[in-house]
This record gives structure tokens, sequence and C-alpha cells, in this order.
């Protein structure tokens, strides 16, 4: 990154100024020196473009872990007003609508787990289907879809995939309202009816970890952790279901930007105004996309919970919290000592709420927010949990991950899947994967430090550092 272009603000953030006559939002760049170097300007460009769009409320702004991507960065977080003419962009979500993580703690210990390791990781290879066009059990006739797009995690345990204890610890207790199936293309629907309780490709994973390290205490009694306890990190999205309705809508929303005279400073930022009928009807298709996700993590987590009762018959597995990171919520926030409702996009970052939220647990009232940092295979990911709003000031968002350092092509170049994987073995951290290709892509050389990442998004004030979990078995498509 140019950091001539650049003017920093503090000692974790910087901005870029505006050159005179322009007009556009402020822009902000949470980060280090050095985690900025490792991007692009690509993500300046895009972020800059962002601080263009009508209705923005405060900055643009990019998380420490932002990389280039379509439209908005990914790491980017914007906020809109939907009665000052605010849009809604699906560039700013992002095609893996409601991608997140689900994390759940255990009863046991890695020396519990230790002997049945092997074992453990291939009955989950073999029991939770991942991969390219890896479909799942589940089948459901057209309206059963329709509800199941509609009720998200509730429809799941109302269909006996875990229990309503889960609920209470997912983000919008497992269903975002506003739903609307009927703004589902019959194709996405399609994508979507051999997909429930799959795990998908890229760079999703279901992983074994165990919490090797405690940063806040306190906070950590509040969500149940301590050192050698075993816990289990889904990642994944609304499969190819979300990917088609961010396809189908690019098309209606670039239509209205251009019907109703937005100009637009890249074409990959087509948007529409909240209060349209085209944004109104991605925002009912991007709810649809959200409980489609919430819904098939928690397929997951009940297929996970299955293989565990298996191997270790004595786990339990809690549902610590789910959270997404490729959305956009409606959320109050204050803004200039003034309570406003704002349309926040979060496009690989993850919704950080701090202590006394009402929207957390009661359970987690106190602490704040488990944030969840998922990190690159065979690296490690970081629990965090919220700040308060005076100390966060980018719409209670955080991190999400690692974030790319290097693009697939490049890592495949460098890598090859079975070396990498018979290197992570070496170092006690087994991989089950279909595809070797791959695993070259999503090599830990070519993330971001997530050590260096998390430090950041705490010292920036974004989220604070709770435990660090290292892998034990990761289970990849």
């Amino acid at each position: 990154m140019d950091f001539s272009r650049l003017l920093q603000v503090s000692s974790w953030c910087w901005t870029v100024p505006q050159r005179e006559g322009e007009k556009r939002g402020e822009v902000r760049l949470y980060g280090s020196q050095d985690l900025l170097a490792t991007m692009d300007d690509k993500v300046l460009e895009q972020i800059t473009n962002v601080a263009r769009l009508p209705g923005l409320v405060g900055a643009a702004m990019t998380m420490p872990d932002a990389h280039w991507g379509y439209g908005f960065p990914i790491g980017g977080v914007a906020a809109f007003d939907a009665d000052e003419g605010g849009i809604i962009s699906a560039g700013g979500v992002g095609f893996d609508i409601s991608c997140g993580i689900r994390c759940l703690r255990t009863n046991v210990t890695l020396g519990d787990v230790a002997p049945q390791l092997p074992k453990l990781a291939d009955a989950l290879m073999r029991d939770i289907p991942a991969g390219v066009g890896e479909g799942g059990e589940i089948k459901l006739a057209p309206a059963e879809l329709d509800r199941f797009l509609s009720g998200g995690a509730q429809w799941a345990v109302a269909q006996g995939f875990g229990g309503a204890d889960d609920l209470e610890y997912i983000e919008e207790h497992g269903c975002v309202r506003g739903a609307m199936p009927a703004n589902v293309s019959d194709l996405a629907k399609k994508r979507q009816r051999s997909e429930m309780g799959t795990l998908g490709s890229g760079n999703h994973y279901l992983e074994v970890q165990v919490v090797e390290r405690i940063y806040d205490a306190a906070a950590a009694q509040a969500f149940g952790l301590r050192e050698g306890q075993i816990v289990v990190s889904i990642h994944c999205g609304s499969r190819g279901l979300g990917h088609q309705i961010g396809t189908d809508y690019l098309v209606s929303l670039a239509k209205a930007a251009q019907r109703l005279g937005i100009r637009l400073p890249d074409r990959e930022l087509a948007c529409a105004p909240i209060k349209s009928p085209e944004g109104e009807q991605y925002i009912g298709a991007m709810n649809a996309a959200i409980n489609c996700a919430l819904a098939n993590r928690q397929i997951l987590t009940h297929l996970t919970r299955q293989t565990f009762a298996r191997r270790i018959p004595a786990a339990r597995l809690e549902t610590l919290f789910d959270v997404s990171h490729n959305t956009c919520k409606v959320e109050h926030h204050v803004v200039d000592g003034k309570e406003r409702l704002l349309h926040v996009h979060r496009k690989g970052a993850t919704r950080a709420f701090g202590p006394g939220h009402p929207a957390l647990p009661l359970h987690y009232r106190e602490a704040g927010q488990p944030v969840i940092i998922g990190g690159s295979m065979g690296t490690g990911s970081y629990i965090l949990a919220g700040n308060p709003a005076a100390k966060n000031r980018a719409f209670a968002s955080a991190s999400h991950g690692a974030g790319r350092a290097m693009s697939r092509t490049a890592a495949l170049k460098k890598w090859r899947g079975r070396e990498l994987i018979d290197e992570l073995a070496a170092k006690g951290i087994l991989i089950r994967t279909r595809s070797m290709r791959g695993a070259a892509e999503e090599a830990p050389g070519a993330y971001k430090d997530v050590d260096l990442v998390a430090e950041v998004t705490e010292r920036a004030g974004l989220a604070r550092r709770v435990a660090f979990l290292r892998p034990k078995a990761c289970v990849k498509g």
C-alpha cells in the first residue's frame, strides 16, 4: 500500500485526506503499519469508492485483516441511513452471504481426545459432507425449502437438529426477520436443495481445537473456556444459494442505480436505495440467505455431535456462539450523540457488540459478545470479546480472520497440498481433505499473521483477546 496517500490519525488508525473539491465521506483504515503494508492499493481504492456512496453515515472502514474483494474490500464496514437515501449493496455483503463461524465448547480436554484424534478426524471427514458440489442427505420440497429460508436455525431445531438452548447463543436467536423466500430465484433454490448441512470448499472448515492460552480470565469464565479444553469451530455460509442471490441481484441493483441516477464510482458497487423496490427485494433475499447459513451451521452442529457421541461418548458439545461476517444488519448506533437506525454492511467483518448490549445472551451480557477470528489452516484462531461503543468506533465491528495475503493462484505455484499436509501432521495437526489443490490454495503462508491481526484488533479497540485456540484436526472440502 502506498503510505504517501495515507495520514496516520492514531497508533492503529489511518485515513485518506480529501482532495480539494472531492465529495465523499471519511475513510478509516484500522491496522498496524506492518498489516497495512501487506494490503495492495486496490484495498485503498475500493474503500475510498465506498465512501462516495449515497447516505453513508460516519466513515467507510477497513478492518486489520482487509484485502481486496468484489466491490467492497473484504474486511470492509460501512453504515447507511435509509431515511437519508442510504443504499444497500450486494458488493458490500459479499457472495457467500452470512458466511460465519459456529464455535462449540466441550467438557473434554486434549488428554481425553488425543488417543482417538486420528479416528475422530476420519469420522468427521466421513460424516460431514464437504467439497465442491458435495451434497447432503437432506432434500426439501419447494414449500418446505421456503420454510427453511424463513426459519433459519429455528427451523432446523424444530426438525430435530439440536435443541432450543442452541438458539440463545446464535446471532438473532437463529432467525433474522424480513426474509422473503419469494425474492429468491428458482435457480438459487435449486442450487440449495442438495446443500443443506454441507460444509463447502475453499476457506471453509470444521476444526477440532484446544484452548492453549487465556488472555482475559473473567471473559473466559463467562464464555465457559479454560486451558486444555477442546472446542470445535465450524466455518461455512449459505453455499450456492447465497452466491446465486449475489449474482442475480448485481444485475437488478445496477439497473436501479442507473434508473435513479446514482453515479457508481465502480460498477462492482451496484446498489439501490434501501427504500426502493429493488433494495427491498434484495434485502428480503439476503435475509433468506442469512437464515440458510444459520440453519446450515445448526445442521452441521448436529452432525458433529453425532460423530463425537460415537467416538468420544463422554463429550458434550454446547454452542458457545455463532456469528456471521458477510451481512447487512439493521442496528441502533449512537452517532454524534444521537441514536440512529442504520443498515451496517459488514463484508468479511464480524459484529462485536460490547458489554451490556441488550441483544446479547444474559450469560455474556457483562463480558460482551464473543468475537471469533478464524485462522488459516494449521495456524490457530482467537476468541475475543466486544468492547463498549465508546472504545469501538467502527459500528461494533471487528476482524473476522487472518485475511488473505496471497491469491489462490499464487499459492498453487508455491505449495503442494500433500507436502503441506505432511508438514502439519509432523506438528501434530491432522488435515482431512478431498482436494490436494484446495489444501495448497489454503496454505497457512497464503494468509496474514493471525496473531498480529488479533493483537492489532485489540490495540485498535475493536475487541479484546480472550483465548487462543490451537488446531488439532481440520476437515476441509
